[in-house]
C-alpha cells in the first residue's frame, strides 16, 4: 500500500508537518498559475528574490534598546471635535475578503510551545484557501494570535513585571526618520498615560521568505514594553492600554495623516499578540523566528490565512486582528459603519471615567469588514460584556422560527429582542474565531455559510478549524479524539482557559441569557404594533377617482405602473414577472421624465459572499424594524429605550396614525411641499427640513414623519420623498442625533418594491405608500375591474384583500432584495445605502446619498427640481384626464419610451441576413439596420462616446480577415428549457461554423449533438437533427461552452469531459443575485432527461451556488473543474456593479480562466420587473473596471476578458474592445436572427415563432437556420474590419484596452450638462497582447493524487480493459477534488454510466475538499478517517463510504464526518456516511441514493430525485424545495415533523411494502459498509423502529409505489405507477 508505512510512523506533529508541507506546497501550486505553465513550488521561487533584498531597510535583528528620553506630547491628543464620518462605499468596495481560520487551546492553561507549532502546521494546510499576489508568493495575509510569551521575553528581558507591563506589536515605516517619529509619537502617548517605556525590541524576521510585492510594502516590526507607573494590572491594564493604544492612532493622523497605514499596531495587550503579515501560511513561521524558538509558549493559537480580492498589499488588514479572526464578508459594513458613526457620540460607561472621547471614532470606511467588527468587538469587551454575549449581540443567530432553540434554550430569545433595540446586527457569512487572552471561542454566522469543526482530545485539548485534516493526524491520533462536531448556525463554541470548561451553544446561550432579566427588559422598552388594535384596513376609497388620477399622474405614476404593478400585486399578492431585459435608455439618457429611485440601482452578492433564497430558506429572514431612539450600547439595562415594534416596515395608514397619537415617541409631521419658482428652491427647501428636524429631535421627537400628503396646489410641488429622506438621515448623523430618532416615510410617491427598499436603505424605518394603497381601492371600485370580475377574467378580492394583497407582494419583494445582496435582516439592511447611482452629479450625492458609488456625474439639484416639477404640472391638466401616460419603460409602444430591441430592428435584421435561409440580402441592407442605431436615441453609455484614433485610416485589405474577428464572438448562455431546441442547435450550429464558442446554458446537453453530422441532404435535413433545416455535412451542434450554474441541471462527468469550456454563472445580467424556475410546462420529457428530472415539475436554480458562498469556495469549484476536465478552460460569469474589479482580482487569483463581464440589460426567460428594471451595472462600466483593476494589480495576462449585454453591431464591439474585452457575446440579438420578432411572451411558453417555447406546435413554425445566424456574424465582423480601417489598426490586438481612443461625445442630453465619462475613457496601462492571452494554455491544478492513481499500471489496465482493481492509498486535507481526475478519465471512455468494470479504491486519511466529485459507475471508494465539504459532489454512479478510523473512542452516530453541501448536483450513485453530515445535504441532488447518521440544516434541499435515509437528529428547514425524489428520516425524539418544510413534500410514515423494502435495503447496505451500530440497532428491532420513520413525498412521487399504497397495489396488477424518465436524453 502507498505511503502505508509512512502513515503509521508519523508519531509527532514535527514529522506530520514536515511530510505534509511539501503536499501543501503541491497543491499551493495550483493557486500560482497564468500562461499555463505550472510555476515551481514557492521556496525556489523565494530564493530567486533573496539576493535581492535591501538587507539595511528590512533585515532586523534580535536586539533590546533603552527607552528613548520622552518629549513633550504632540497636539492630537488633547481633545478635539468629532467629526461623524459617513462611510464611502468606494473605499469599501476596494477591499473584500475571505479565508481559512482555526485556534487550538488547552483548558488546562498549559503553556507549550506545542500548540504554536500545531498552529503553523494548520495555517500551512490551510494555503488553499488564502491567496497570492500577481507574484504568486505575496501572500493575502497570515498570522497567528496566542498568549504573550512572557518566558521568551523576560529570558531577554528579565526585569519585565508580566503583571503591570503591556507588549505592543508595531508596524513602523520602513525609513529612519518615520521610525524615530512614530517611536517618539508611542512614547509620548504612553507617558502622558503614566507608562514607562521599558524597551523596544527587533523582531527577528527572515525577509527572505517574503515575495517581491509584499516586500515593497513591508514596514518595520518591532516590539515595545510599557509599564504601567500606577500598577494597573488585569481588566484595568487592558482598557488603558487600549486607551494608549487609540490615542497612538489619533496622534499619528494629526502628525502623519490618515494614509500611513504602515504606523499600527497589531496589538497592545498584557494578555495577547499577534504576529501577521503579508505572507502565505507556509511563510508565517520561517519568517517570524521568534515562532520557532521553544521557549515560545502559549495556552491557545488563533490562526488566520486570508484570501483578499485586492492585491494592493497593507501588512495591518491581515489577520487574526485584536480580538477576532474572521473567514467571511460583512456584506451590510456600509449600514454598520454609519450607526456605528451616529452612534458612538452617545457612547457611555462608568468603567471610562468619561474618557469614552479618547476611543473615537471607533470604525474606519478605510479598514476592512473585519477590522471594524473587531473595534466593536473589542470595545464591548472592554466595557465590560463577556466575548460571548458581545458577539451574540453582534453576530445574532436566526432565533425565530426555531425548534432547537425554543426547546433547549428558549430565554436566549428576550436577550435577543432587548439587543435588537440597541444594535443592528453585522449580517453575513462569518466564521469568527475570537479570544481575549481568557477565554477563546468560535462563533457562526445566523446562515451557517463557513465550514467549522471542532474536535477534542483525551488530554484536554480542543481545536476548531475551517477544515478537518489540517494536523495531519486523523488516523495516529484516533484513539485520543473523544468528541468531533461542527458548528451548526448561529452557533457558538468556548473554552475559559482560567476555569478549563469548554462549553457548546445550548450551555452558552442560556448562562448569558439569564445573567440579566432580559424579559422584563424587554417589556420596559418596547411595545408591539401587533398588540395596540392599530392594524385597520381601509375598504373604502379616501379620495375622488379623478383626484386620485390627477395625483399619481403628478408623482410620476404612468400606466404601466398601476395595471403592470400595483394591480397585479392586489390580485395576485405577488410580483409581476415578465421577460426579455431593460433595453431602454438609462434614465440619464433619456428624454423622458423619471422618478429619482430610478437612477439607482440596487447591488447584488457576487463571488465574495451568496445571495439567500427568500423563498425556501426564509427562516433565517425578517422584515421586523423599530420606530423610536436607540439606547446606549455600552449601558444595558431596564428602560434604555423606548420603541414600537413592527413586523414590516410597510405601514397601513391606520398604524401610522397610531405613531403618530403615541406620547412616547412624540412623534412630529413635517411637510414635504416647497414653494415653486427660484431655481434653487428644492435646495433651499431641503436646507429648511433638515434644520427644523434637527431642532425637533434635540427636543425629543423620536420619530420623525416626513410627508407628501396633502391638497394638491400647483406651487406647492413636493421634494421626492427619497431625496428628503437620504437628506434627513444624513444631516442628523452628521449632527450626532440620528439614533436619537426614528423616520417615517408617509409619501404618494413610493409604489414597487424598489422603493421601499430604496426609502429603507437611505434611512427611513417605515414607510407608508398611501397612494399605492389608495390605487388598490381605486382599481377595486372601478366599473372596469367589476367588469372583468363578472367575466371571471380576475379574481374577485375585496377591496381590503387587494391591500393586502399589495402589502405582502411589496414584503416579499424586500425580502428578495435584501436576499440578492445575502442579507438576512431589514435592520441589518436598513441606512446600509446598497444602491449604485447612475446619473446624479456630486452636489446630490452629498446632500442625501453621502458615501454612494456614483462615477459618471450626472443631474444637480436643480436638475432634479425641474424633473420633479415637470412630474408635478401632469397632475393640473388643461382638459379632464381619464387615463395615465403609457411611458412604455416595460413594454415597447409605438409612442412610448424607445426599446432597442423593437420590432422595427428585428424586421431590418431579418432582411438583412435572409431568414430562413434564404441568403444575405447585400451589405445595403446591413448598413439600413446599422443605420438603425445611429437614428435612434442614446440609449447606453456607449452611445455618448465617440472612436478618434491619432493614426492614419489604412486599406481593408489590410486589416485581419473577418474569420479571426469571428473567432472571439460568443453567445449568451441561453438554457435549453428556456428556448427551444431548434434555436439552441440552430444557435451552436452557426457559432461553430465560424469558429466562435456557443453557450449550452443551464441544463446540460444531448450526447447526440457532439459528433458531427455526415447524413445530411440535399435539402439541408439530416435524421440525426430532423427538426433543424440549412445543415451541412461536418456541422456539429456542440456548446463548446458548456455552463455550470447553481441548479447544476445535467452536470455530469460525461458533460464536463465533453466540453472545451465551462463556465461557471455566477449571476445573470437580468436578474443578478436571484435564481431561476423553469415552469413545469417547460420541462418536456426531453427536457426533464437532460436535467436528470420528471416531466412537468417545475426546477428550481437557487440563488447561490451552494458550494460557493466566498471567493475561496470559487477557487475550489474552479479547482473540481480543472480536476474533471484539465484540457478545459474555466470562466466564470460575473454581472456588472461597482466593486466588480476588486472581485474579478479574487476570481483571476482564484484560478480561473476567463472571465466574463455582463451588463444589466441582458436578456432572461423570466424575472420580476423590479429585477429587470433595477438592478445590474452598465456593461461599460464593468468592463471599464475589470480591465483597469486587473492592469493594476498585475493580473490582466492571467484571463482573458469576455463581455455581453445589449451587443448589437460592429460599433459595440469596437467600444468595448477599446474598453478591454478580448471576446464579444450575442445573446438576445442571436436569437433575433434566428426568427425571434421579440413578442415578449417568453415567460408564458408562447412564443409565436417557437424560439422560446417547448410546445410542439409553436415549435413547428421555427424560421431560422444556420446561415442566418452566419450571416449577422460576417456582418457584424465586416464593419469591425471597415472600423479598425478608419482607425488606423491593422487586428482588434492593436485596439483592445485602448480606451484613450474613447472620447465623450459633444451631444446635449434632455435632463443634464453633468455627465462625465471619464471614468470610461481612462487607459489603464500597457497589457501584454491579446491574442496571447485567448491561446494560452489551459491553467493548471499542479501534481495531484488523481494523477499517481492514474499512473497505477494496474489501474489504467482497469479503465481500458473494463476488468477489476483494488488500490491502497493514503489521503490528506490538501488532496483537493480527489478522485474527480479519475471519474472524468471513465467518462471521457465509457460516459456516465458505461464502464463495465470496477475499480475498487481505499482511502485513509482526512480527505480534502470535494471528496469523490464526479465519480462515475463502476467505482467502488472507501475513506477511512474523514472529509470536508461537498463529499460526491455531481457524483454520477459509483459507491462512496466515508467511516471513522479504527480505534476511535467516539460514537458514530454523534460525530460530524463530512462536512457541508454533499452530494450537491449528484446524478447517480450512493454514498453511505458513518456519522453526521453538516448542512445542505444532497442539496440539488437528482438520483444518487444516500444513508447519513444525522445531518444539520436544510437536508435534502431542492432535491428532484433520488433518496436521502438518516439515521438521526437532522436540523430544519428539511426538504425545503424539494420537488422529486423520497427522504426517510428515523425520529426518536418525535419532534421531525416541526423541522420539514412543508411548501411542497408531504409527511408521512412508510406505508408500503415497497417503501419498507427500499429503506430497509438501504440500511442494511449502510450497515454492511460502514459498521453502524445505529444501523445495526434500527434493524435488530426493525418492526418498532418502522414505525419511528417519517417518509417525505413531493407530489411527483405520491404515485409510486414506494409512497402509495394504490400505486404499489397498481404495479401488482401490472400497471406502472408514476412517471418514467429516460436515464439518459
Amino acid at each position: 500500500m502507498e505511503s502505508r508505512a509512512a502513515a503509521s510512523t508519523r508519531a509527532s506533529v514535527g514529522q506530520a508537518a514536515e511530510q505534509r508541507s511539501n503536499r501543501a506546497i503541491r497543491s499551493l501550486a495550483s493557486n500560482s498559475k497564468h500562461s499555463g505553465k505550472v510555476f515551481q513550488s514557492r521556496p525556489s521561487r523565494r530564493a530567486q528574490h533573496a539576493a535581492t533584498v535591501d538587507v539595511k531597510a528590512a533585515a532586523a535583528q534580535t536586539g533590546v534598546q533603552p527607552a528613548a528620553p520622552v518629549p513633550g506630547l504632540p497636539q492630537a491628543v488633547k481633545k478635539a471635535p468629532l467629526y461623524t464620518e459617513v462611510a464611502d462605499a468606494e473605499q469599501l468596495l476596494e477591499e473584500i475578503d475571505a479565508c481559512g481560520v482555526g485556534l487550538i487551546a488547552s483548558l488546562r492553561n498549559e503553556h507549550q510551545h506545542k500548540i504554536v507549532e500545531q498552529a503553523l502546521t494548520a495555517l500551512g494546510c490551510m494555503e488553499h484557501r488564502g491567496a497570492c499576489s500577481a507574484d504568486d508568493i505575496s501572500g493575502d495575509g497570515a498570522g497567528i494570535m496566542t498568549k504573550v510569551p512572557w518566558g521568551l521575553f523576560k529570558a531577554e528581558m528579565p526585569q519585565l513585571n508580566e503583571a503591570t507591563t503591556g507588549v505592543g506589536m508595531l508596524f513602523i515605516p520602513n525609513d529612519d526618520a518615520l521610525e524615530a517619529k512614530c517611536k517618539e509619537i508611542f512614547e509620548a502617548v504612553a507617558k502622558a498615560e503614566n507608562f514607562k517605556v521599558v524597551a523596544w525590541r527587533d523582531v527577528p524576521v527572515d525577509v527572505s521568505v517574503v515575495g517581491p510585492i509584499a516586500l515593497k510594502t513591508m514596514p518595520r516590526i518591532r516590539q515595545v514594553f510599557i509599564e504601567s507607573n500606577s500598577g494597573l494590572t488585569g481588566d484595568e491594564l487592558e482598557r488603558e492600554l487600549f486607551i494608549v493604544r487609540k490615542l497612538m492612532e489619533k496622534e499619528k493622523a494629526a502628525t502623519l495623516g490618515e494614509d500611513h497605514w504602515d504606523f499600527y499596531a497589531c496589538t497592545l495587550s498584557n494578555r495577547t499578540i499577534v504576529y501577521k503579515g503579508m505572507l502565505n501560511s507556509s511563510a508565517v513561521g520561517p519568517f517570524f523566528k521568534d515562532l520557532k524558538d521553544e521557549r515560545y509558549e502559549t495556552p491557545f493559537a488563533i490562526y488566520h490565512r486570508r484570501f483578499s480580492t485586492n492585491t494592493v498589499p497593507k501588512w495591518p488588514l491581515a489577520q487574526p486582528m485584536r480580538f477576532l479572526g474572521h473567514n467571511g464578508e460583512i456584506n451590510t459594513l456600509q449600514g454598520n459603519l454609519n450607526w456605528v458613526a451616529s452612534r458612538q457620540a452617545g457612547l457611555r460607561n462608568d468603567i471610562w471615567n468619561g474618557r469614552e472621547h479618547d476611543f473615537l471614532p471607533l470604525c474606519s470606511a478605510r479598514e476592512s469588514d473585519s477590522a471594524n467588527l473587531d473595534h466593536v468587538a473589542e470595545l464591548m469587551v472592554h466595557s465590560g460584556s463577556d466575548p460571548q454575549e458581545a458577539l451574540m449581540a453582534l453576530v445574532p443567530e436566526a432565533y425565530r422560527n426555531h425548534p432547537d432553540l425554543m426547546k433547549h434554550y428558549p430565554e436566549v430569545v428576550d436577550f435577543y429582542e432587548y439587543y435588537e433595540g440597541l444594535q443592528e446586527g453585522w449580517d453575513g457569512p462569518a466564521l469568527l474565531v475570537f479570544s481575549d487572552g481568557q477565554k477563546v471561542g468560535c462563533r457562526l454566522d445566523r446562515n451557517g455559510l463557513r465550514p467549522a469543526r471542532f474536535w477534542k482530545t483525551s488530554d484536554d485539548m480542543v481545536y476548531v478549524a475551517s477544515e478537518v485534516g489540517v494536523l495531519g493526524d486523523v488516523l495516529t491520533n484516533a484513539e485520543n479524539i473523544v468528541a468531533k462536531g461542527r458548528l451548526g448556525p448561529g452557533q457558538m463554541v468556548c473554552a475559559d482557559l482560567v476555569e478549563g470548561w469548554f462549553r457548546t451553544n445550548t450551555e452558552i446561550a442560556k448562562d448569558v441569557a439569564t445573567r440579566a432579566p432580559y424579559g422584563e427588559w424587554v417589556k420596559s422598552c418596547a411595545r408591539k404594533m401587533s398588540e395596540m388594535n392599530a392594524s385597520k384596513v381601509l375598504g373604502e376609497c379616501q379620495m375622488d377617482a379623478a383626484d386620485a388620477l390627477r395625483l399619481q399622474a403628478a408623482v410620476g405614476y404612468g400606466l404601466e405602473d398601476t395595471q403592470m404593478i400595483i394591480e397585479s400585486m392586489a390580485q395576485t399578492g405577488a410580483e409581476p414577472t415578465y421577460c426579455m431585459g431593460d433595453d431602454v435608455p438609462l434614465p440619464v439618457l433619456a428624454s423622458t421624465p423619471h422618478m429619482l429611485y430610478d437612477y439607482f440601482k440596487q447591488r447584488f452578492a457576487q463571488v465574495t459572499n451568496p445571495p439567500i433564497d427568500p423563498l425556501r430558506e426564509g427562516l433565517v429572514m425578517s422584515l421586523e424594524m423599530r420606530l423610536g431612539g436607540r439606547g446606549n450600547l455600552l449601558q444595558p439595562g431596564a428602560g434604555s429605550y423606548n420603541q414600537i415594534m413592527l413586523k414590516s416596515p410597510v405601514l397601513l395608514e391606520s398604524e401610522l396614525d397610531a405613531v403618530r397619537s403615541d406620547s412616547a415617541l412624540q412623534a412630529q409631521t413635517f411637510s414635504l411641499h416647497y414653494t415653486a419658482g427660484s431655481p434653487s428652491a428644492l435646495q433651499e427647501a431641503l436646507a429648511q427640513l433638515c434644520t427644523q428636524v434637527e431642532a425637533a429631535v434635540r427636543a425629543g421627537c423620536q420619530c420623525v414623519v416626513l410627508s407628501d400628503k396633502g391638497a394638491m396646489d400647483e406651487q406647492q410641488p413636493p421634494i421626492p420623498p427619497l431625496l428628503a429622506t437620504g437628506a434627513v438621515h444624513h444631516h442628523l448623523i452628521r449632527a450626532g442625533l440620528r439614533t436619537e430618532t426614528s423616520i417615517a416615510v408617509e409619501t404618494a410617491q413610493c409604489f414597487s418594491t424598489h422603493h421601499v427598499a430604496m426609502l429603507v436603505g437611505y434611512g427611513a424605518h417605515a414607510v407608508c405608500p398611501y397612494l399605492a394603497f389608495e390605487s388598490c381601492r381605486q382599481w377595486r371600485a372601478s366599473p372596469r375591474t367589476e367588469a372583468l370580475v363578472k367575466a371571471g377574467k380576475v379574481p374577485d378580492v375585496s377591496a381590503e384583500t387587494a391591500t393586502l394583497n399589495y402589502k405582502k407582494a411589496l414584503e416579499k419583494g424586500i425580502l428578495k432584495i435584501l436576499s440578492k445582496m445575502g442579507i438576512s435582516l431589514l435592520s441589518c439592511y436598513h441606512g446600509a445605502q446598497i444602491f449604485e447611482v447612475y446619473g446624479l452629479g456630486k452636489e446630490v450625492i452629498d446632500t442625501a446619498f453621502t458615501g454612494t458609488v456614483s462615477r459618471i456625474g450626472g443631474m444637480s439639484l436643480a436638475d432634479i427640481q425641474r424633473e420633479t416639477e415637470a412630474f408635478w404640472a401632469k397632475g393640473f391638466p388643461s382638459k379632464a384626464m381619464t387615463k395615465l401616460d403609457d411611458y412604455g419603460f416595460i413594454q415597447s409602444r409605438p409612442k412610448g419610451e424607445y426599446h432597442a430591441n423593437n420590432q422595427a430592428m428585428s424586421k431590418l435584421l431579418h432582411k438583412a441576413i435572409g431568414l430562413g435561409g434564404n441568403g444575405a440580402a447585400g451589405q445595403a441592407a446591413y448598413d439600413a439596420y446599422t443605420q438603425h442605431f445611429k437614428d435612434a436615441p442614446v440609449h447606453v453609455l456607449r452611445d455618448m462616446l465617440e472612436l478618434k484614433s491619432d493614426r492614419q485610416p489604412i486599406a481593408i485589405e489590410e486589416v485581419e480577415p473577418a474569420a479571426d474577428i469571428m473567432a472571439r464572438f460568443c453567445t449568451g448562455g441561453m438554457s435549453l428549457g428556456a428556448i427551444s431546441r431548434e434555436t439552441h442547435e440552430t444557435i451552436a450550429i452557426a457559432v461553430n461554423r465560424i469558429g466562435g464558442k456557443s453557450n449550452s446554458g443551464e441544463g446540460g446537453e444531448d450526447p447526440v449533438r457532439w459528433e458531427r453530422l455526415s447524413d445530411v441532404d440535399e435539402n439541408g435535413k439530416s435524421a440525426t437533427l430532423p427538426h433543424l433545416r440549412g445543415l451541412k455535412n461536418g456541422d456539429i451542434a456542440t456548446s463548446r461552452i458548456k455552463q455550470v450554474a447553481s441548479g447544476r441541471f445535467g452536470v455530469t462527468p460525461e458533460f464536463l469531459v465533453n466540453a472545451e469550456q465551462l463556465e461557471i454563472k455566477i449571476a445573470q445580467g437580468a436578474k443578478p443575485g436571484e435564481g431561476g424556475q423553469l415552469p413545469g410546462k417547460k420541462v418536456s420529457p426531453y427536457i426533464a432527461g437532460m436535467r436528470r428530472s420528471k416531466p412537468g415539475v417545475p426546477l428550481i436554480s437557487p440563488p447561490p451556488h451552494h458550494d460557493i458562498y466566498s471567493i475561496e469556495d470559487l477557487a475550489q469549484l474552479i479547482y473540481d473543474l480543472h480536476q474533471v476536465n484539465q484540457q478545459a478552460k474555466v470562466s466564470v460569469k460575473l454581472v456588472a456593479q461597482a466593486g466588480i474589479g476588486t472581485v474579478a482580482s479574487g476570481v483571476a487569483k482564484a484560478n480561473a480562466d476567463i472571465i466574463q463581464i455582463s451588463g444589466h440589460d441582458g436578456g432572461t426567460g423570466a424575472s420580476p420587473i423590479s429585477s429587470i428594471k433595477h438592478c445590474g451595472g452598465p456593461i461599460e462600466m464593468g468592463l471599464a473596471e475589470v480591465h483597469q483593476t486587473l492592469t493594476t494589480n498585475g493580473l490582466r495576462e492571467r484571463v482573458a476578458l469576455r463581455c455581453d449585454g445589449g451587443m448589437r453591431n460592429g460599433r459595440d464591439v469596437l467600444v468595448t474592445a477599446a474598453l478591454g474585452a478580448d471576446e464579444y457575446g450575442f445573446g438576445t440579438v442571436a436569437m433575433i436572427a434566428t426568427g425571434c420578432i421579440m413578442a415578449r411572451v417568453c415567460h408564458t411558453n408562447n412564443c409565436p415563432v417557437g424560439v422560446a417555447s417547448q410546445r410542439e406546435e409553436l415549435r413547428a413554425r421555427f424560421p431560422g437556420a444556420p446561415e442566418d445566424l452566419v450571416n449577422y456574424f460576417h456582418f457584424v465582423a465586416e464593419e469591425v474590419r471597415a472600423g479598425l480601417a478608419q482607425l488606423g489598426f491593422r487586428s482588434l490586438d492593436e485596439l483592445i484596452g485602448r480606451a484613450d481612443v474613447l472620447k465623450q461625445r459633444e451631444h446635449s442630453l434632455a435632463k443634464t450638462s453633468g455627465l462625465d465619462l471619464s471614468f470610461l475613457t481612462t487607459f489603464a496601462g500597457e497589457t501584454g497582447v491579446s491574442t496571447e492571452r485567448l491561446g494560452q494554455e489551459v491553467h493548471d491544478n499542479g501534481p495531484q493524487l488523481d494523477d499517481r492513481i492514474l499512473a497505477d499500471a494496474d489501474v489504467q489496465a482497469c479503465i481500458a480493459n473494463g476488468t477489476t482493481v483494488s488500490k491502497e492509498f493514503e489521503i490528506v486535507n490538501v488532496d483537493r477534488s480527489a478522485l474527480g481526475r479519475v471519474g472524468g478519465a471513465v467518462a471521457r471512455k465509457y460516459g456516465d454510466s458505461g464502464f463495465t468494470g470496477r475499480l475498487q479504491l481505499l482511502l485513509r486519511g482526512s480527505a480534502g475538499q470535494s471528496f469523490a466529485c464526479f465519480v462515475v459507475g463502476g467505482m467502488d471508494v472507501k475513506l477511512v478517517g474523514e472529509a470536508n465539504d461537498y463529499v460526491g459532489k455531481g457524483m454520477a454512479g459509483g459507491d462512496v463510504t466515508i467511516v471513522p478510523p479504527p480505534g476511535t473512542k467516539f460514537a458514530m452516530e454523534d460525530a460530524s464526518i463530512v462536512g457541508n453541501t454533499c452530494l450537491y448536483g449528484a446524478t447517480g450513485g450512493r454514498l453511505f456516511v458513518g456519522g453526521r453530515a453538516g448542512e445542505r445535504f444532497a442539496v440539488r441532488n437528482s438520483r444518487a441514493e444516500a444513508v447519513v447518521e444525522g445531518t444539520g440544516d436544510h437536508c435534502c434541499e431542492y432535491m428532484t430525485g433520488g433518496t436521502v435515509v438518516a439515521l438521526g437528529p437532522v436540523g430544519r428547514n428539511v426538504a425545503a424545495g424539494m420537488t422529486g425524489g423520497l427522504g426517510y428520516f428515523f425520529d426518536e425524539e418525535g419532534d421531525f415533523p416541526d423541522r420539514v418544510n412543508g411548501e411542497i413534500v408531504a409527511i408521512q410514515r412508510v406505508q408500503t411494502a415497497a417503501g419498507e423494502a427500499h429503506l430497509r435495503g438501504l440500511i442494511e447496505a449502510h450497515v454492511e459498509r460502514t459498521g453502524s451500530a445505529k444501523g445495526k440497532a434500527i434493524l435488530a428491532d426493525w418492526s418498532n423502529s418502522l414505525q419511528k420513520f417519517w417518509q417525505l413525498v413531493p407530489p411527483s412521487e405520491s404515485n409510486t409505489p414506494q409512497a402509495s399504497k394504490a400505486a404499489e397495489d397498481a404495479a401488482g396488477s401490472g400497471v406502472v405507477g408514476g412517471v418514467a424518465v429516460a436515464a439518459t436524453a
